[in-house]
């Protein structure tokens, strides 16, 4: 068997079979498989699909290129959940304690933002001291103290997503389905997961624009999952504009914080409303409750009495970072008082938020990172004041960019201002919760 072979059979549209798949990805894992021979069997999936039994062939070889965790020696299912990712997008920072105070065990493993998107490690360590690039063994004496652990990809989790989704970024296979279905569900099924909720999100922010799109991948997500021994369900979310009102590192943490504490502002709370939904999932999908219901009435209880925000604060303690952000986020998180309004420019309702943009004025301002390897500034962010549907006049406030560099903040300012767009009529109003997929 020879790699050219695969790629031609692929390029030619024919089906693969499982032991081609597996023969391919261990070539990429061992590094037998040139990159270029890679890129082209990336490319050919990008222009064929995949059918879904090459889909889950695919995500189990790529699965199986690593380590698996086990965690069933936890007298307690596993549970996780994936956001498809878009601005102010913080829900994990509140699932996970949800999840972890109403007795499931959350392994979590996230990502970096890119481009548009934030990423739930850059915000975590914008909390003094913590730390997420626990080992594993670490990582498993964080989940067993505190019931979630949050940390990044190691090198022993499927390793031949790391390798592959390297040159989907470079040969613009990315928006390829089944590529981004095996790359989501090889990571989350290396965690040992009984079950998993994924947000998918939808609109101007999102990473899949159409409802369609979104609907497909919903689809594909589950499917996988659940052929591969996973418990899954998906909900499409909106990403028409921010949610909630932080966007940014710091901001978007102690957004989250203050939720915990129960300061609930109008604002803030799709984030809540839409985190509770989440992980209320969760708990059905791992048998902790029988109805939806039930299981929402058991996170706002944890919530509400407390206990999700302790064990917040010993996760936070026991990945290294500062427990009293907990009761003094303002003190604690780096923050900036230099700030810029964002004027509203006339009268009008606002109609239309062109949310990707404002991810990407923040990432400009140093909010963001473009490659890899750009540095963060945590302090970086904006403070949204109205939503689609809000009546404004001119010269009304829009919200605020938070920026220690004076040229940078303008300049974001200014194209947040741009990504508003006003109409003479109010629009129809948004559902956060679109569709659920199971």
């Amino acid at each position: 068997m020879r790699p050219q072979d695969i790629i031609r059979k692929k390029r030619d549209g024919a089906e693969l079979s499982q032991v081609e798949i597996e023969f391919f990805v261990r070539g990429v894992t061992s590094g037998e498989v040139a990159d270029y021979q890679s890129a082209a069997l990336l490319m050919a999936i990008f222009l064929n699909g995949m059918t879904d039994a090459e889909q889950s062939a695919l995500t189990d070889a790529m699965l199986r290129s690593g380590k698996i965790l086990d965690f069933s020696d936890i007298p307690k299912p596993t549970v996780d959940k994936h956001s498809t990712g878009g601005v102010g997008d913080k829900t994990s920072l509140l699932i996970a304690p949800f999840a972890a105070a109403a007795g499931a065990c959350e392994p979590m493993i996230s990502g970096r933002g890119l481009g548009h998107t934030g990423g739930t490690l850059d915000k975590l360590e914008s909390i003094p001291g913590y730390r997420v690039n626990l080992s594993l063994d670490e990582f498993r004496v964080v989940l067993d103290r505190c019931g979630f652990a949050m940390n990044g990809q190691t090198a022993e989790i499927a390793p031949a997503d790391r390798k592959l989704y390297a040159l989907r970024d470079a040969t613009s296979t990315i928006e390829a389905i089944p590529l981004i279905v095996a790359s989501i569900i090889s990571k989350k099924c290396a965690a040992g997961l009984d079950a998993m909720v994924i947000d998918v999100k939808t609109g101007s922010g999102a990473f899949m624009r159409e409802h369609d799109r979104a609907r497909e991948l919903a689809r594909a997500l589950v499917k996988t999952g659940k052929s591969l021994g996973v418990n899954s369900q998906a909900l499409i979310t909106d990403m028409n504009q921010p949610l909630g009102q932080a966007v940014g590192n710091s901001i978007e943490v102690l957004e989250c914080i203050e939720l915990l504490r129960g300061e609930v502002s109008d604002g803030a709370k799709p984030v809540l409303d839409l985190s509770i939904e989440l992980a209320a999932r969760m708990l059905v999908l791992a048998k902790l409750e029988s109805s939806i219901d039930a299981a929402r009435d058991r996170i706002k209880h944890v919530h509400e009495s407390g206990a999700a925000l302790e064990t917040f604060r010993q996760n936070v303690e026991a990945q290294g970072g500062d427990p009293r952000v907990c009761d003094e986020p303002r003190k604690i998180l780096p923050l900036t008082e230099n700030s810029f309004k964002v004027e509203s420019p006339r009268s009008g309702f606002v109609v239309k938020v062109d949310t990707q943009e404002i991810g990407h004025a923040l990432a400009e301002a140093g909010g963001g990172r473009v490659r890899v390897e750009d540095k963060i500034d945590p302090r970086v962010g904006f403070i949204g004041e109205v939503k689609i549907g809000d009546q404004v006049r001119a010269g009304d406030s829009i919200g605020r960019v938070f920026c220690s560099d004076h040229e940078q903040g303008t300049r974001a300012a200014e194209r947040i201002q741009a990504a508003y767009h006003l109409g003479e009529e109010p629009p129809e109003s948004l559902d956060l919760i679109k569709e659920v997929v199971e």
